[in-house]
């Protein structure tokens, strides 16, 4: 794995099932995401953009090829340590979050989990980080808005301090007057905490916001790596690629 590269992937397939049932969810996908970047990973639903990140997270069992991750080979098994350097936002605040658990539950909870102290210290200074403050620390779900939702769970991801995060829709589920808010918020974390994101999305302005580098899939397959300089310009050779493109505008 060359150095400076937090997630390396090398001809990963993942596939759901045995036998005559087996579906190929993604096939020999490759990539890399250099440390401090963001790359996104575009394509229509059922494309496998989500299921890389479930295979990276071990939430998809089945799978083979190479996954590095922060230089180190991933194998069977997710370690305390790899879930201290990757954690992930989902798509829906709403779901994301327990209805009986405060906020404050939610965060001491993780910390509890992987043995933190100062849990009121780290609790305090990841609600500021995430612009909600201290107020918001003893509310529960259903007193927060879409939004709020969403920063707490962004707020639970950075509580164990990780370098990596994977973004799985991370404003879709959002009003639109809200995922502005959402995504600079994610853009300004990802500057002041040197975090390194994976973004999966459907949306072109989204990823154009918010990565670096994209690489667009369809039915399971990578079927282009493009800068966003080349993504803005369209500059792109695969017909797909240019499909998506023009059903974006």
């Amino acid at each position: 794995m060359t150095v400076n590269n937090s997630i390396e992937l090398e001809d990963v397939n993942v596939w759901f099932g045995e036998g005559v049932k087996r579906v190929d969810a993604v096939l020999d996908a490759s990539f890399a995401v250099e440390q401090g970047g963001s790359f996104g990973l575009v394509g229509e639903s059922g494309s496998g953009k989500s299921t890389i990140l479930k295979a990276i997270t071990g939430l998809a069992g089945n799978w083979q090829g190479k996954i590095n991750i922060m230089g180190k080979p991933l194998g069977e098994t997710r370690t305390d340590e790899f879930y201290k350097s990757v954690q992930m936002v989902f798509q829906d605040p709403y779901a994301s979050l327990h209805p009986r658990h405060t906020v404050d539950h939610v965060l001491s909870e993780t910390l509890s989990l992987h043995k933190f102290d100062n849990i009121d210290e780290r609790i305090v200074k990841v609600l500021n980080e995430v612009g909600l403050g201290q107020s918001f620390r003893f509310r529960y779900p259903h007193q927060l808005s879409g939004g709020q939702r969403q920063r707490v769970a962004i707020a639970r991801a950075l509580i164990l301090e990780p370098s990596i995060l994977l973004l799985d829709e991370p404003t879709s589920a959002l009003d639109v007057s809200v995922q502005a808010e959402i995504l600079n918020l994610l853009t300004d974390l990802r500057e002041e905490l040197n975090l390194t994101y994976l973004m999966v999305s459907h949306d072109l302005a989204v990823v154009g916001h918010m990565c670096s580098n994209v690489a667009v899939m369809n039915l399971g397959k990578i079927v282009e790596l493009l800068t966003i300089e080349d993504m803005r310009a369209h500059k792109t050779e695969h017909p797909y690629t240019r499909e998506l493109f023009e059903a974006s505008l």
